[in-house]
């Protein structure tokens, strides 16, 4: 279920970059109401990787050293069970995404808005023009495929929460629609493989 979510949010990404330059001026000639577009930008950054990494590692290496001085106690384990496997999916998605992001190398919207280009730059190798696809997209959307491991009950309100959080990359028009998704795909289907791979223990058995 989950990987057709992904696979079906990828292919969604295709047709999608047809429409994105007219969705991006939507969105940038008709911005929402002053408080709420106040409050997209103050919470569009909870979605970010860095903060993410630094909290679910220092949770990693906490319950490892909690079991190395004080013994594997069975809820520091899985508290390190389950830190790691959101680890190593962000690091699995990120890899992927940066891979992609360098080898299309697509400009922002702000380009387009700014200076008036618009599209890739296929095999430059640097990640000047980075918006395809979007980072914050694959994070949040990491978290909610590995919280609906967890939680699978909460599954419709992790994605809801994942979806507020990826298209306010578009709404602020920080990222075409397609980067949004894509990037989403990306984060869904790289933390379900990774989960599938190397902690079947975790998931329930619908995943």
């Amino acid at each position: 279920m989950i990987l057709w979510l992904g696979v079906t949010l990828l292919l969604a990404g295709i047709p999608l970059l047809a429409l994105d330059r007219r969705v991006a001026n939507f969105f940038r000639y008709n911005p929402p109401s002053a408080p709420a577009l106040a409050f997209l930008i103050k919470t569009t950054d909870a979605a970010k990787g860095g903060p993410w990494l630094f909290v679910i590692g220092g949770l990693f290496i906490a319950t490892w050293f909690w079991s190395y001085f004080f013994g594997v106690g069975k809820n520091a384990q899985f508290a390190n069970e389950i830190a790691l496997a959101l680890l190593v999916s962000l690091i699995v998605g990120s890899v992927t995404l940066h891979t992609v992001k360098l080898f299309l190398g697509r400009r922002r919207p702000r380009d387009d808005f700014e200076h008036g280009l618009y599209g890739f730059v296929f095999f430059k190798w640097h990640l000047q023009h980075n918006s395809f696809p979007s980072g914050h997209a694959l994070t949040i959307f990491c978290v909610a495929t590995w919280a609906s491991a967890l939680l699978p009950s909460f599954t419709p309100l992790w994605f809801a929460i994942a979806t507020y959080f990826g298209m306010t990359r578009a709404v602020l028009a920080v990222h075409f629609l397609s980067d949004v998704t894509v990037g989403a795909a990306i984060g869904i289907i790289s933390t379900r493989e990774t989960m599938v791979l190397l902690f079947p223990q975790l998931l329930p058995s619908w995943y």
